[in-house]
C-alpha cells in the first residue's frame, strides 16, 4: 500500500488502520495524564495535551463530514471553515481544542471513535470514481481532502502521542 492512499479500499484501510492503533495508544494513557501540555502543539512554539489532540482530530473529521454535507445539498462551503482561512489552520485547531476543552478524557476517545466511523460510513457508501475520479475542492478529489484530515493528522498525531508516551514511560 503507498503511503497515499490512490483509491476508495486504501482509503479506508488507511483511517481503519491508523485510526485503531491510535485508539490503542490512546487508551493506554493514563487519565491522570490526558491533560498534561507536553505535546508540540499546531502553533509554532505551543504545546498541548493528548486531550487536545483529540479535539483536534475530532475537529477536522466534523469538518470534513460538513463539507460533504453541504456540497451534497447544493450549499457553498467556506473552506475551511467560516471566519478562517486555509493560513490560519493553527488558530483554527486551537479553536477544536476550545471547543472540547471541557470533555473528559473517555468521552473524546468516544467521540473520536464515532466521528471516525461517521467518515468511514461516508467512504463506504461512495464510489471510487465520487472519491478519487472528480475533482471536488480546487485540484483535489474528494479522497485526497478526506486523507489529507483524517488519516495523515492522524498519522501525525501518533507520533507525538507515543512520544509522549516514551517520555511518560507507558508501555
Amino acid at each position: 500500500m503507498s503511503s497515499i492512499p490512490q483509491n476508495k479500499d486504501e482509503l479506508i484501510n488507511a483511517i481503519t488502520f491508523v485510526s485503531g492503533r491510535l485508539l490503542d495508544d490512546y487508551r493506554s494513557i493514563p487519565d491522570e495524564l490526558s491533560r498534561t501540555i507536553a505535546i508540540e502543539g499546531n502553533v509554532k512554539g505551543t504545546a498541548i495535551s493528548v486531550c487536545d489532540t483529540l479535539a483536534y482530530l475530532i475537529g477536522w473529521g466534523k469538518l470534513v463530514l460538513k463539507w460533504y454535507s453541504l456540497q451534497s445539498q447544493g450549499q457553498s462551503v467556506d473552506f475551511p471553515e467560516t471566519g478562517y482561512k486555509w493560513n490560519q489552520l493553527g488558530l483554527l485547531a486551537q479553536s477544536f481544542q476550545k471547543d472540547y476543552q471541557n470533555w473528559d478524557y473517555p468521552s473524546l476517545q468516544s467521540e473520536f471513535t464515532t466521528t471516525t466511523q461517521d467518515i468511514l460510513l461516508l467512504v463506504v457508501s461512495l464510489d471510487n470514481h465520487a472519491l478519487y475520479g472528480v475533482c471536488w475542492y480546487e485540484k483535489w478529489t474528494l479522497g485526497r481532502m478526506i486523507q489529507f484530515n483524517t488519516s495523515s493528522p492522524m498519522k501525525n498525531v501518533r507520533t507525538k502521542v507515543r512520544r509522549f508516551k516514551k517520555i511518560n514511560g507507558i508501555r
